[in-house]
């Protein structure tokens, strides 16, 4: 489908936003309660912190073979067997069944959530016209923030009324409406024929200077992205605020986010994809390296609301990179490589800000991990298209 003039992103509003906002919205109730029930079913506040990182760690263990998975047997079948795997790891945890039951329906979660996510990528890469795939990416992202922004709202009314268990209800009933709505999804292609020679080593082979250039760009993206998430309630913290004032500019951050996700796809589209990942990855950084100079809470809110401006500009640009980089055979198997590049990075963030904060001090660590994102600046300005 490439007449951008008669297509309209509302012709797949359904079919591709409908289970994103639902499996944001899914994951958005429950993320709040796991480290509760984790506790209450008998883990150390350790454990409990470790068991939430299982459904990253299944995410990240789960994207490569997501890839191969959706090449295999195509987008549809993939998104709805995803749904079914945590319709049932969220049932699980409906029930006490142990610690250990519990940490692995945890960890399905991610394997379902990271499947459910590609198989979406690749399918709205396939019906999107190229001239409007940056807002078409950017909206995908901006309506999961969007459920995952109203799922902890919703879930604490639920929560209130029936107990933790009414979170995890909720949670089912939104991933199972999002397998209903991935079901109606129209297969594009023959999957099994496209798929024929295809295999992730095939991939990363033909396609290493894309990965190991621009991969990397998007890898350190992705390690300061996820640094975000920690350094404005750690130097809240080190500043002395309470917690409730650390979470209404962790809120006022996510506000500014998610007002600029549309116009960020759109300045993609008309101006290239350097136009968005350069200022972004800028902001960011520029603003970490500035976010140890502030002392009150007014100036720790302007940097809180800078960092998210410098993200929110930027949403959709992993997705949009990687489809414009993704080959039209195989693509799905490129995608699972790209998202692990991306997720790596998530992870490897946050460790690098703990490491060099217990080594020189948590300043230092917010400083380092703006150099991050200088560097992210500088790579993807090289190795981006400066045309679409």
């Amino acid at each position: 489908m490439s007449d951008t003039a008669t297509f309209r992103l509302r012709s797949v509003a359904v079919s591709a936003y409908g289970p994103s906002l639902l499996s944001g919205f899914s994951q958005g109730v429950i993320a709040p309660v796991i480290v509760i029930s984790a506790i209450e079913r008998g883990a150390t506040v350790a454990a409990a912190g470790l068991i939430v990182a299982l459904m990253g760690i299944g995410a990240l263990v789960a994207n490569i073979p997501a890839g191969a998975l959706t090449t295999r047997f195509g987008e549809r079948r993939a998104m709805v067997a995803a749904a079914g795997l945590s319709v049932a790891a969220i049932a699980l945890c409906l029930f006490d069944l142990g610690l250990w039951t519990f940490a692995a329906a945890v960890f399905a979660m991610g394997i379902g959530s990271a499947v459910f996510q590609l198989a979406r990528q690749s399918y709205l890469t396939d019906v999107v016209p190229l001239e409007m795939r940056a807002r078409a990416m950017s909206t995908l992202g901006g309506v999961a923030r969007i459920g995952a922004f109203a799922g902890p709202f919703a879930g604490a009314g639920v929560i209130a009324l029936t107990g933790l268990a009414g979170a995890y209800a909720i949670s089912l009933v939104a991933i199972a409406g999002a397998g209903v709505i991935a079901y109606t999804v129209p297969d594009l292609a023959s999957p099994a024929a496209a798929s024929s020679g295809i295999s992730t080593w095939t991939i990363a082979r033909d396609h290493r200077r894309t990965l190991l250039t621009l991969g990397i760009g998007v890898l350190l993206l992705s390690a300061i992205r996820q640094t975000r998430q920690v350094v404005v309630p750690l130097w809240a913290h080190h500043l002395g605020l309470d917690a409730s004032t650390s979470s209404i500019l962790f809120g006022v951050a996510g506000a500014v986010e998610t007002l600029v996700f549309y116009p960020a796809g759109l300045a993609m589209d008309r101006w290239g994809r350097r136009a968005v990942a350069v200022p972004c990855t800028l902001v960011m950084g520029l603003s970490f390296l500035a976010l140890p100079l502030t002392h009150g809470v007014l100036t720790l809110a302007a940097v809180a609301m800078v960092i998210g401006l410098g993200n929110g500009i930027g949403s959709g640009i992993v997705n949009t990179l990687g489809a414009d980089a993704a080959p039209a055979v195989g693509r799905p198997t490129f995608l699972g490589v790209w998202r692990e590049l991306a997720d790596g990075g998530a992870a490897l963030g946050p460790l690098l800000l703990s490491a060099v904060t217990g080594l020189a001090g948590l300043a230092w660590g917010v400083s380092v991990s703006g150099l991050v994102g200088l560097a992210a600046a500088v790579t993807l300005f090289r190795y981006v298209p400066h045309r679409r």
